[in-house]
């Protein structure tokens, strides 16, 4: 994505260093304020939120910080606009050091703009001409034949190609904040079948359908093997593209997911959910899942997550949530895959996931011979929408290390 805003350069004095020489991280949150403002004035001019009668209010600020900074280092802040609603904004700062290209820190923001009286107001269209096009919808997705259907795909960025692989019931929206931030990746988003856009098919639902999708996938963009990222029933799906093609996947990613069958238990309560689909609808078994799919913390203070697994869920046909019900209900025990594994993997969870808890995802990393393992605090079962900037650090990392 081209940024609206230029880098800017700051330099570090030593009034805003602590008491060992480090950068105080409230000093940091001002040199991102100096940057912002000092772009705007380089740009449209530091008075265009006052000539719109607006103003940006922060709501929210997640910040990691990544190294230390000292006095006299010249710090690189790069921003850009990496979502826009009707009344709000998210930036995203990178934060270099110029003298070896140290990364900093790392943040997003979310601004929302507020009229004079303080009251939320849409975002002028000057302001909307500044940020340019809604990043959300500047990547128009393409339909890739598989089968007897379509899949509807996100494709993003160049570089080495990363397949993203959704879990139930949620959709390829799930991966919206690594499509857009995870740099110097080939970024590849399918639908399931029967999902979103995706028509169904008369080919049924199976995890054997689901992998030789992905295959197909991976042949329209002329691709011989791909990361490939897996949550919950992706996980699930990429279990079995590695015994079908297992020569297509170059790295595994493995998130809130887990190696085991369903017991006799799980396969009674599947069963239930494809009947309380079929009976009352797709919002029905979403109301059931939702305080086990997210954690205590989302389900409290992030309601725009809660509506967005309400909204994925609702592109889900009937058929399919029942088809893919029945599919990871029949699923076999993947260990033995998982023990013949001998490429690069990363197994990630959240911490609250009580779907696939960190005991799973420890036990699966302890299978594959240099795997690496991180638990996310304050994410559930949906660590890439809960946790956005944890998820794509460890993406990040783990995809540039790839030999």
């Amino acid at each position: 994505m081209t940024s609206p805003f230029v880098a800017i350069e700051l330099t570090v004095y030593p009034y805003e260093c602590d008491a060992f020489g480090h950068l105080n991280q409230a000093a940091l949150l001002t040199l991102l304020e100096r940057a912002r403002w000092e772009a705007l004035a380089r740009g449209p001019g530091i008075d265009l939120f006052d000539r719109n009668g607006v103003w940006p209010a922060v709501r929210k600020a997640v910040i990691e910080y990544k190294a230390a900074a000292l006095p006299r280092d010249v710090l690189r802040v790069e921003t850009t606009a990496v979502a826009r609603g009707t009344t709000s904004m998210t930036l995203r700062h990178v934060v270099h050091r110029t003298s070896d290209d140290t990364l900093i820190a790392e943040a997003e923001m979310v601004f929302v703009c507020i009229d004079r009286l303080g009251r939320p107001t849409p975002v002028p269209d000057e302001i909307a001409r500044f940020l340019g096009p809604r990043p959300a919808s500047g990547h128009a997705p393409v339909a890739v034949p598989v089968g007897d259907t379509e899949l509807t795909v996100d494709v993003r960025g160049e570089g080495v190609p990363v397949l993203f692989v959704h879990g139930f019931p949620f959709d390829r929206s799930m991966w919206r904040h690594q499509l857009a931030t995870l740099t110097g990746a080939r970024r590849i988003a399918p639908d399931f079948r029967g999902v979103g856009s995706t028509a169904p098919g008369a080919d049924g639902y199976s995890l054997a359908r689901y992998a030789d999708d992905l295959a197909a996938v991976l042949d329209a963009f002329g691709i011989r093997a791909a990361v490939v990222c897996g949550l919950s029933l992706g996980g699930y799906v990429v279990f079995e593209l590695l015994r079908r093609h297992g020569e297509r996947v170059r790295a595994l990613v493995l998130a809130d997911t887990k190696a085991g069958a369903d017991s006799p238990a799980g396969k009674r309560g599947r069963d239930e959910l494809v009947a309380l689909a079929e009976r009352e609808g797709v919002d029905a078994v979403v109301e059931r899942l939702l305080p086990r799919l997210l954690a205590p913390a989302t389900l409290a203070t992030q309601p725009d997550v809660v509506a967005q697994v309400r909204e994925m869920a609702r592109r889900w046909s009937v058929p399919a949530l029942a088809g893919a019900l029945r599919a990871m209900r029949d699923r076999p025990d993947s260990t033995a895959t998982l023990r013949g594994v001998r490429i690069p993997t990363l197994v990630v969870t959240g911490q609250d996931d009580q779907l696939a808890p960190p005991e799973a995802a420890r036990a699966m990393a302890e299978l594959v011979p240099g795997a690496q393992c991180h638990v996310i605090p304050g994410a559930g079962h949906l660590a890439p929408l809960e946790q956005p900037l944890a998820m794509g650090r460890l993406l990040g990392e783990f995809v540039r290390g790839l030999p």
